[in-house]
């Protein structure tokens, strides 16, 4: 690394591939068969009635942080799964604020000691929200992720799409180092820009240290860009599948076009003429009891934006 603290171009990175006999590799792979299996387990108790349908882009907001509490209790309700020979009994995974990675799976010694097996960098993505991509912003620096470190982005919606508790899908799973190393590789060497590419690298940063400064910092970043990681391509097919899941017949990301185009001035009659006729014909075929549900669900949505 230059002396100046600033990043050299890099090559193409690839994914660490750590020990396979190494216990915490057999953990870590377990943990993320948990991961993928969290559509199945993860419960919510809140229920979401009444909203107007404009407001359904905020429930990222307003739900976000909650949804990335419930998926860690989901977690260590299903220690069978990344735990089933109890070689891991006094390690849980945990939350910590403001610091990476959100979620640790540590043991607490009587010394008050952590005892950390490996970390999660978890997102919530609210599958309505008005960007369409995860929003977040990722900037830690690669030093500062172990080989076994995870980020993990949880797409979600709500049971009945405008109404109901929070049910989560099927997560996208990137190893942290390697999402970070290729974001810096992105910034430098396949975005076209005319502005500074050199990124300042924080120097003496190692995996669980507590240090307050962890992230890389571009030189020149006007426009913010710098962490949008659903941007720089390693995402694309994962978000691509999840916004084609459909949500009562209708692919989520015609629900957000929908949103999106119809503000509270929107004629709510014409809005169910146009949209009832494209749900018919998408639908052409299917049964006509499930043809009534999403009729009934999109004839609700278009009289929410006529609600006062």
């Amino acid at each position: 690394m230059p002396s100046d603290g600033r990043a050299p171009r890099i090559d193409e990175p690839t994914p660490p591939e750590p020990d396979p006999d190494h216990r915490i590799t057999s953990l870590a792979n377990r943990v993320r068969d948990a991961l993928t299996a969290l559509p199945i387990h993860f419960q919510s108790p809140t229920v979401m009635e009444g909203l107007d349908a404009t407001d359904l882009f905020a429930l990222n907001t307003v739900l976000g942080a909650t949804i990335e509490v419930q998926v860690v209790e989901a977690l260590n309700r299903m220690r069978e799964v990344w735990d089933p020979e109890g070689e891991w009994p006094l390690h849980e995974f945990v939350r910590q604020a403001q610091t990476f990675p959100d979620v640790l799976l540590r043991r607490r010694s009587t010394q008050g000691i952590d005892d950390v097996a490996m970390g999660i960098e978890l997102k919530g993505w609210y599958l309505l929200a008005k960007e369409a991509v995860p929003s977040f912003r990722y900037t830690v620096t690669p030093m500062a992720c172990s080989q076994w470190d995870l980020l993990v982005v949880v797409p979600w919606c709500l049971s009945n799409v405008v109404s109901g508790k929070p049910r989560v899908l099927g997560p996208g799973i990137w190893s942290a180092r390697y999402a970070a190393e290729y974001r810096n590789y992105w910034w430098q060497n396949i975005r076209h820009a005319r502005s500074d590419m050199t990124i300042r690298i924080p120097a003496g940063v190692e995996p669980y240290s507590g240090r307050d400064h962890t992230v890389d910092e571009p030189v020149s970043d006007s426009g913010r860009n710098f962490g949008r990681i659903a941007r720089i391509g390693i995402m694309d097919d994962w978000i691509d599948d999840a916004i084609r899941r459909p949500l009562a017949g209708i692919p989520a990301r015609d629900w957000t076009a929908f949103l999106r185009k119809h503000t509270d001035d929107s004629d709510p009659e014409t809005v169910w003429s146009i949209l009832s006729a494209e749900a018919v014909e998408v639908l052409a075929g299917g049964s006509a009891a499930r043809t009534e549900e999403v009729l009934s669900t999109l004839r609700r949505l278009t009289s929410l934006l006529d609600a006062d």
